[in-house]
């Protein structure tokens, strides 16, 4: 296997809205590939599609080798997702709710493992408290280490280091780094931070109107517009200030 993801024709349909436009990608093994676009652009719904949250209305998605319409289960207890847009249990501690995903997934020395990331990302003060309780950008940082807590060999990630001050989303994207070398994880990059993107990025997937508009390494796209950073790129591409090719 060399690809972790492997969409061919995936297509989303709501009545008459056609929210993802039969796109196709890969993502190779051990990749951290940025997909970007404007909001409406089908970034959120192509990720729910890899899910298995949504069932296309056509095409095929294949995850860590496995087939998501016939063999999802299989796929997602090797992946997890991160939002900060998704909320945890308001009531549960971030213990509990670290414990209650563990659980989920089956993973072993749960106690352990939950104190491994609050040392990783500093939630070490923040175990006891409600979730629901937490400032946005303590949220971000729980819901990335509950995507962590089974230590995943794909990661979805949507918007990972949103609300958070510079220091610690520098914090965030040299873990993530350190993460996906060590272990050799593949990770989907879903962000409007394109500085972010060109740090992390081998591979960026640009999504417009629910196509997959351009694609490349970022050096590729800055060299492709002519522009000196990959918000320009992003720019140019919003605005049809110029055409790329997929």
């Amino acid at each position: 296997m060399t690809d972790a993801i492997r969409a061919d024709g995936l297509t989303k349909r709501y009545a008459a809205t056609l929210a993802v436009d039969a796109i196709s990608f890969t993502a190779p093994m051990g990749a951290i590939i940025g997909l970007l676009g404007g909001n409406g652009a089908g970034k959120t719904t192509t990720i729910a599609m890899l899910m298995g949250l949504l069932i296309p209305t056509a095409g095929t998605i294949h995850v860590l080798g496995h087939d998501m319409a016939t063999d999802r289960f299989a796929a997602l207890a090797r992946m997890n997702f991160s939002s900060p847009y998704v909320a945890l249990p308001a009531r549960l501690s971030v213990a509990e709710n670290l414990r209650v995903y563990g659980h989920l997934y089956g993973v072993r020395q749960i106690e352990k493992r939950i104190a491994e990331l609050a040392a990783e990302l500093d939630l070490n003060d923040l175990l006891d408290r409600p979730a629901g309780q937490l400032s946005a950008g303590q949220k971000t940082r729980v819901a990335l280490a509950k995507s962590l807590i089974n230590r995943p060999e794909l990661l979805l990630l949507d918007e990972p280091t949103a609300s958070l001050d510079p220091d610690t989303g520098d914090m965030v994207r040299t873990w993530l780094e350190r993460y996906a070398a060590e272990t050799g994880c593949t990770i989907l990059l879903a962000s409007h931070n394109m500085a972010e993107v060109e740090r992390l990025c081998s591979h960026v997937l640009m999504m417009k109107q629910g196509k997959i508009v351009d694609r490349g390494s970022p050096a590729d796209l800055l060299a492709r517009y002519g522009r000196d950073d990959l918000e320009d790129v992003f720019l140019d591409i919003a605005r049809n200030r110029r055409e790329g090719t997929p």
